[in-house]
């Protein structure tokens, strides 16, 4: 992590409110509720939620539309998850006010009845449309896509996982069954351009990219026809500014990342013309620390 990458004044830039869209995104916080120790690590008192929940709320006080998304791996990481199995991670999230979240492979660490029961906590949809939970207890419990109206425009948000087979032991998983990514994302994205959204956000728990041919999030970007943005996780990378891709279409598709264990919190600003054309004006990460909430 560079100096660079992090905004050293104030995360909330100097964007006109009206037609404009910010941006929250984090993925792989992985239980840390709690910053990390003072010990002389490198990564000592970063994290956290409180300094996390005031970096949100300072971007909602001063910017009137706001969207705060999550790509997985939720759980596993901290104490907090071995005692109670999730229930205080979805709480924080619903207290911060995610919008919508979508399941990495270890949210399925406790099983997926476990992960099930801890939905009753939150506030916010889990999208995810290449996941058939026909037959699980999480079979009513999740959307393949969502639509959010933040002002003017409307946002499409769909969400795809990883292979769980191989990853994650089957009895965690049940019948899960597990879909082509790909396939399942252009066809989530096109009922999403068909609803006239005005922009479409893939939150993914792909992995950003592989050597091998692993479907990753940028082959996805290239094989995709209407996804716009994907916010992605699961290989803890963190990017200083997002990697953009042509898509099948020959249209932008930027793509995020941004670490994981809370330390950093995304943010991406777009404006939008009065003809609806969405242009992105800054992107940015903040280190999340007790620093930034003093």
């Amino acid at each position: 992590m560079t100096a660079g990458a992090v905004l050293s004044t104030s995360i909330v830039g100097a964007i006109p409110t009206q037609q404009a869209l910010s941006i929250l995104h984090t993925n792989d916080v992985h239980s840390r509720l709690d910053p990390f120790p003072l010990d002389g690590g490198r990564n000592q008192g970063l994290g956290g939620v409180a300094a996390r929940s005031f970096l949100i709320n300072q971007v909602r006080e001063e910017t009137e539309h706001v969207l705060l998304l999550d790509a997985g791996d939720i759980f596993q990481g901290t104490p907090y998850f071995n005692l109670y199995k999730g229930e205080p991670e979805i709480k924080a999230m619903s207290k911060m006010g995610y919008d919508a979240a979508t399941m990495g492979n270890h949210d399925f660490d406790a099983g997926i009845d476990n992960f099930a029961h801890q939905l009753q906590h939150a506030n916010f949809p889990v999208v995810v449309c290449n996941y058939d939970f026909t037959g699980t207890s999480m079979e009513t419990k999740y959307k393949p896509y969502t639509i959010i109206q933040k002002g003017k425009q409307k946002i499409g948000i769909l969400g795809v996982g990883i292979e769980l087979e191989g990853l994650v032991p089957e009895n965690l998983y049940g019948k899960t069954v597990y879909k082509n990514p790909i396939e399942a994302a252009n066809e989530a994205a096109a009922i999403l351009k068909q609803k006239k959204c005005d922009l479409i956000i893939c939150l993914s728990h792909l992995g950003d990219k592989y050597e091998d041919n692993k479907v990753s999030d940028e082959v996805l970007a290239k094989e995709c026809f209407d996804i716009d943005l994907i916010l992605g996780g699961h290989t803890h990378r963190f990017f200083d500014q997002p990697r953009k891709y042509k898509n099948r279409k020959g249209g932008d598709v930027l793509v995020n990342q941004v670490g994981w264990g809370g330390m950093n919190l995304g943010r991406l600003d777009y404006i939008f013309s009065a003809d609806n054309r969405k242009n992105l004006s800054k992107a940015h990460t903040v280190i999340v620390s007790k620093k930034t909430s003093e």
